[in-house]
């Protein structure tokens, strides 16, 4: 059985990956079950930069283990991108839902529907024991809306409409398993599922 640690300590995220990515001999560990300390400063302005700077970190602080990473985010068309590689971020405080989202809206203000088009993306990083490098990319398009809507998601969710739903619900109205179906990180999960196949 060969294991593979997930550059994160949480829980949820670890299972997601192993679920999608879930083949025969492979176990995936989050870094706490695997004895693993790392915490990089993810100071690059790419998702996949900052994806390979947590692969990197935990591959070398584990003593040369396969390892995934993964860094994801929301990039608005009419913000030039913003927040993109912020996104857990945008409001200066790291993981404030609540402040992010009235931010995305403020900046938003007076921006037409046609105009408020934006992508979930997903880049993840998977380096093998030999230190060699895949890397998958996954996006979800959609655009942002006005009110928050939606209890079932976190972050950005309550306020993106994915265009598979036609604007109809918003990530955060979708249940958890329709939504892995169609999310950034389980487009990602899948193109990289072909890559370790």
């Amino acid at each position: 059985m060969k294991r593979i640690i997930v550059a994160t300590n949480n829980a949820h995220k670890a299972d997601e990956i192993s679920h999608v990515l879930g083949m025969d001999g492979l176990e995936f560990v989050t870094m706490r079950e695997a004895g693993v300390a790392s915490d990089p400063v993810e100071d690059a302005d790419t998702f996949e930069g900052n994806a390979r700077i947590k692969a990197r970190s935990a591959h070398e602080a584990s003593g040369g283990a396969a390892v995934i990473a993964d860094d994801s985010g929301l990039v608005v068309d009419a913000l030039d991108g913003a927040p993109g590689v912020y996104s857990s971020r945008f409001a200066g405080e790291d993981g404030n839902d609540a402040a992010n989202n009235a931010l995305l809206l403020e900046r938003l203000e007076g921006v037409p529907e046609a105009e408020r088009t934006a992508r979930f993306v997903c880049t993840l990083v998977f380096i093998d024991e030999d230190g060699s490098e895949r890397v998958a990319t996954g996006s979800v398009e959609g655009r942002v809306g006005r009110v928050e809507r939606g209890s079932e998601g976190f972050g950005y969710d309550p306020l993106f409409y994915p265009d598979a739903y036609e604007g109809a619900l918003t990530f955060a109205e979708v249940p958890q398993a329709d939504k892995n179906l169609i999310s950034h990180r389980a487009m990602a999960l899948r193109a990289m599922r072909d890559l370790l196949g």
